[in-house]
């Protein structure tokens, strides 16, 4: 690197020099895992103060661009992948679509009876059996997500003889039951890890997590699915355009 801050920009120097370790990120420059120059060596380097250093690396863990270790340094971090909010997508055509491998576990598989809470979310009688499928969504092998569906069993008899781990429940649905997910309403909320979904997710109890309740629709308007959603809040960021 080269010190290229202006001393007549407009910007201060803690934005030029934000600028310019973000972009040796993005391109490549430095990988995921790689320790950046200590903040003495920035200091030297670009003959600046340790606050303005100290600025500039807070704007990029910010961004997730890196993290901190404290006694070890400062590392670039992996990035995360910004979700949608305006449309249903499979985890699995998400993955790949991103140039990442998907990958499943089936944690649970079974029927159950609707408990009040979730009778109300899929309109149906206390009581109704519903097939029950807890997921455990991968990326490369790095857990991201946790996925617990709870599916009306009359509206879809026998899906539980399908393998999930090896074949996308929505794409199971709508070849086998004529079930195609076509739209869908959701709740958003930030979430401390519980020590159950901390285990699975391999981060320590109380990271924070991003929690989405979603009921899907049928393109009868009819509510399918109920579906419980925990992402890794270090992996994930969520995106939605809004418009005037």
């Amino acid at each position: 690197m080269i010190n290229t801050l202006l001393q007549d920009s407009p910007s201060p120097y803690y934005q030029q020099l934000y600028a310019i370790l973000r972009k040796e990120i993005v391109d490549g420059r430095w990988v995921p895992g790689d320790m950046l120059p200590s903040e003495k060596e920035l200091t030297a380097q670009y003959e600046v103060s340790r606050i303005t250093v100290r600025q500039a690396l807070e704007l990029l863990v910010n961004d997730g661009l890196i993290f901190r270790r404290r006694g070890l340094g400062t590392f670039v971090a992996v990035p995360r992948i910004e979700q949608g909010l305006n449309r249903i997508v499979s985890f699995t055509e998400d993955m790949r679509r991103r140039g990442l491998r998907p990958g499943t576990q089936v944690l649970a598989a079974g029927l159950e009876p609707a408990t009040e809470e979730v009778a109300g979310k899929l309109q149906v009688r206390v009581g109704e059996e519903l097939v029950h499928i807890e997921r455990l969504r991968l990326a490369d092998a790095e857990p991201l997500s946790i996925e617990i569906s709870h599916l009306l069993h009359r509206s879809c008899p026998g899906v539980l003889k399908y393998n999930y781990a090896e074949v996308p429940l929505r794409e199971q649905l709508a070849r086998s039951y004529n079930l195609v997910l076509v739209r869908a309403e959701q709740v958003i909320r930030a979430l401390a890890a519980p020590r159950e979904i901390a285990e699975k997710l391999l981060v320590p109890v109380g990271a924070p997590l991003f929690y989405i309740e979603r009921i899907s629709y049928s393109q009868q308007e009819v509510p399918v699915e109920f579906l419980q959603l925990y992402y890794r809040g270090d992996r994930y960021t969520l995106y939605n355009e809004l418009k005037d």
